[in-house]
């Protein structure tokens, strides 16, 4: 640390912030200072300097800091590896390796050094097909869409993402970053191991800003996933996955910081940079015509209020939904996912062709005539249906069933080998289901299968 310059002395300590007396040369934002007591290093990064005065946020626990300790200037801000190094790696907040494996380099990069000019953006970018039947059918996805993932735990969230990890990895050879923010250090152990054994460590990256970590690391662990990701897309030429849960965690811990300056917060006590703060991640996410940035972020949903403005914030980023709902896990359909209320902005006629738009709004109109005649059927039975709604009924069951699927990643526990489905398949199968092609087969041959076997 020899070249690190004397910057000042503390002068003031507060859980989240510690401000510093400057003594000349020339400190900016972002930059990562250091101080040190009983041969322990404390580094904090520079939020705002108002003449003299440097306000830091610290990256570790300040308890032992003093008044009147000497700090030290990096001259550099937060950096994290850039180079083929990072497959394999588990990363915490600040760039740093926690996986105990060797911390060799080969070179860094500033963590907030990339914004994408409108002119790099491409917006035309190619469908992103994954093979899943039920999202390449309800909630087909653009190179570059911001996708939100809501649901709770125990619906399969984890077994999806580890699925579309490898069906990318497979077709094109991309690989992932999985950048957790917030969460529990125990799902981050379970879902590293859970890679590990799927044999898809090697073809990703890991960030874990962990919910006991301050509010710092929190807010930092999406910058690092970010820098990974441009990697991949920047340098490799890939069509990377970016996986962020829970981007809501990053809201929350940009709104403590803010509490702890002492900056005035808007009605809902979020501060009033919430819009730049948010947009500051999601423009990073998009499509070049070098590779692309495909990501998947959870969302917290408070008090299940929707109108939560954190969370209308980030929709407002989002180009669609994909929500995993228990009901449906509690009937066996796999993956769980609510086609009701998933949803993407590439469903439109002149993105998907007029048939895959009329075959959705279809099996849609069967699946909510299906709930209402599950009622009818309650009471009276389901020999006094029409024959037009028994065909609705009839078909209905199967396309539920049919848009359940065997994963890869899942061969161990099922015994059932995976399938990818190619939308051409889907697109076949579903509209023959609806013109009764199969109304004489049992609807349990649908189940679990991939596209329907044709003789």
């Amino acid at each position: 640390m020899d070249q690190n310059q004397f910057a000042g002395k503390i002068i003031e300590v507060s859980d989240l912030t510690v401000t510093v007396l400057l003594a000349g040369g020339k400190v900016k934002n972002k930059d990562i200072m250091i101080t040190r007591k009983d041969d322990r290093e404390y580094p904090m990064e520079v939020s705002e300097v108002t003449g003299s005065l440097a306000r830091c946020i610290p990256l570790v626990n300040v308890a032992g800091l003093t008044k009147g300790l000497d700090v030290y200037s990096t001259g550099q801000p937060l950096t994290i590896e850039y180079s083929d190094r990072i497959l394999g790696r588990v990363y915490d907040s600040y760039g740093r390796p926690i996986d105990e494996k060797p911390a060799d380099s080969e070179n860094v990069r500033n963590v907030y050094a990339r914004n994408l000019q409108m002119p790099e953006i491409n917006i035309d970018g190619e469908p992103l097909w994954t093979g899943i039947k039920v999202l390449d059918f309800f909630a087909p996805m653009q190179k570059g869409f911001k996708m939100g993932l809501l649901g709770g735990a125990g619906v399969g969230k984890t077994v999806l993402i580890k699925e579309l990890i490898h069906n990318v990895y497979t077709r094109g050879g991309s690989n992932s970053v999985f950048v957790g923010v917030g969460e529990r250090s125990r799902e981050g152990q379970e879902l590293y191991q859970e890679m590990q054994e799927s044999d898809l460590l090697d073809k990703m990256a890991m960030v874990f800003g962990q919910m006991g970590d301050n509010s710092v690391a929190r807010s930092k662990a999406v910058f690092s996933g970010l820098t990974l990701a441009e990697y991949l897309r920047d340098e490799k030429g890939q069509d990377v996955l970016l996986f962020v849960d829970n981007i809501y965690r990053y809201v929350q811990a940009v709104s403590e910081i803010n509490a702890e300056m002492n900056r005035m917060p808007i009605e809902s006590g979020y501060p009033a940079t919430i819009e730049s703060d948010v947009s500051t991640v999601e423009e990073r996410i998009n499509s070049t015509d070098k590779g692309s940035i495909t990501s998947f972020q959870a969302i917290y949903i408070p008090a299940d209020d929707i109108t939560d403005e954190a969370v209308q914030v980030i929709s407002s980023h989002l180009d669609g939904q994909i929500v995993l709902d228990r009901k449906v896990a509690e009937k066996g359909l796999y993956p769980a996912i609510n086609v009701f209320q998933t949803h993407s902005n590439m469903m439109e006629i002149d993105k998907v062709g007029e048939r895959h738009y009329r075959l959705v709004n279809e099996v849609i109109r069967y699946l909510s005539r299906y709930e209402e005649l599950e009622e009818i059927i309650a009471v009276l039975g389901v020999d006094e249906l029409s024959q037009a709604d028994f065909d609705i009924f009839n078909r209905s069951r199967k396309l539920r069933q049919y848009f359940t699927q065997p994963m890869f990643v899942a061969e161990n526990f099922t015994d059932i080998p995976g399938e990818y489905v190619k939308i051409d398949s889907v697109l076949d199968d579903v509209e023959d289901i609806l013109n009764g092609v199969f109304d004489e087969v049992d609807e349990s041959h649908f189940s679990f299968i991939g596209a329907i076997p044709r003789e």
